[in-house]
C-alpha cells in the first residue's frame, strides 16, 4: 500500500528533473566563451510522451517477483549541434540560458512548495488536526 499514492515519487522525479536542468544550464553558461562548445538541452516531456505512446503494460504475476522499475529515467540531456551563434563555433545563447534558468528556478520552488504542503498535511493528520 502506498501512503502517498505516488505523489511524492512524482514530486521527487520533478525535483530530479529541475536539478539536472539547473546543472545543464549552469554548464552552458560557464562555457559561453569556450570555442566550439555546443549547448546542451534537457528533454523530459518528449521522452515521456514517447514512453506513454508505447502503451506497454507490465504486470507482476506473483508478489515474490521483483517489482518492475519505477525509476523514471525520462530525463535526457542532448547536445544542440545544429546552430552556431558565435564565430568561435560556440552556440550558447546567454539570454536564452538566463531565461531558462529563471523559469527553472520558479518551477523548482513550486515543486518544493508542493512537497512542503504534502508533508504539512501529513503532519496535521498525524497530530489529529491540531
Amino acid at each position: 500500500m502506498s501512503l502517498f499514492s505516488g505523489t511524492i515519487q512524482t514530486l521527487e522525479n520533478s525535483l530530479n528533473y529541475a536539478s539536472v536542468k539547473n546543472r545543464t544550464i549552469a554548464h552552458n553558461i560557464s562555457n559561453a566563451d569556450t570555442p566550439n562548445y555546443k549547448a546542451k538541452n534537457v528533454q523530459f516531456n518528449e521522452v515521456l510522451k514517447n514512453q506513454l505512446s508505447n502503451q506497454f503494460e507490465a504486470k507482476q504475476t506473483n508478489e515474490r517477483h521483483l517489482p518492475f522499475s519505477t525509476n523514471n529515467s525520462n530525463i535526457k540531456v542532448t547536445t544542440d549541434r545544429s546552430t552556431m551563434y558565435n564565430h568561435n563555433g560556440n552556440n550558447v545563447d546567454i539570454d536564452k540560458e538566463m531565461s531558462e534558468l529563471a523559469k527553472n528556478q520558479i518551477y523548482y520552488q513550486a515543486v518544493v512548495d508542493r512537497i512542503n504542503g504534502k508533508f504539512n498535511s501529513l503532519q496535521s493528520v498525524i497530530r489529529g488536526g491540531n
